[in-house]
């Protein structure tokens, strides 16, 4: 044997203790002190500030991010969201409707379970008759047909030739 009961015990003790002084990465404590803040005062996220890196380095048609839609029958379809401009793709987005967590989250859910909102893309809606649009993307960029144009929340009565209620 090569450790005493008296070596096993202290080995055991600093285990416990690094575990105990060292913060899980989801936990407050592991969190920054204060988040940065955008010239708006909005908190600015991690995936921003990458994306952010990501758009200096490279071109407009540079993919930062894939969403899956939901098919039926065979492989789900994705779509694209690129660097972009100020008038399409995520700088026209951080610019003109902001960029942040729930944006990256309301997007997703859009395209992957969203309905056919009439407008070349798909949008989420409130559970109620009349349905009432919530949040609304567009597809198609001069980067290419299944590249994310735009997205912003929208509050007033679906377009025609969206899906009925």
């Amino acid at each position: 044997m090569l450790f005493g009961t008296p070596v096993k015990a202290a080995l055991s003790a600093a285990a416990v203790a690094s575990v105990l002084l060292i913060p899980a990465a989801g936990s407050a404590s592991a969190a920054p002190a204060s988040g940065s803040t955008s010239g708006s005062g909005a908190t600015v996220s991690a995936a921003a500030s990458s994306f952010d890196a990501k758009c200096r380095s490279h071109s407009r048609t540079y993919v930062l991010k894939k969403y899956y839609r939901r098919v039926p029958v065979g492989p789900p379809t994705f779509y694209t969201l690129r660097c972009g401009t100020s008038t399409w793709g995520w700088k026209h987005i951080k610019l003109r409707h902001g960029w942040n967590s729930s944006m990256d989250r309301k997007i997703g859910a859009a395209i992957g379970s969203g309905d056919p909102n009439g407008r070349g893309g798909y949008s989420t809606y409130a559970n109620q008759c009349p349905r009432i649009e919530k949040f609304r993307t567009i597809l198609g960029t001069p980067g290419g047909n299944n590249d994310l144009l735009t997205a912003y929340k929208v509050d007033q009565p679906a377009v025609a030739g969206a899906v009925a209620c």
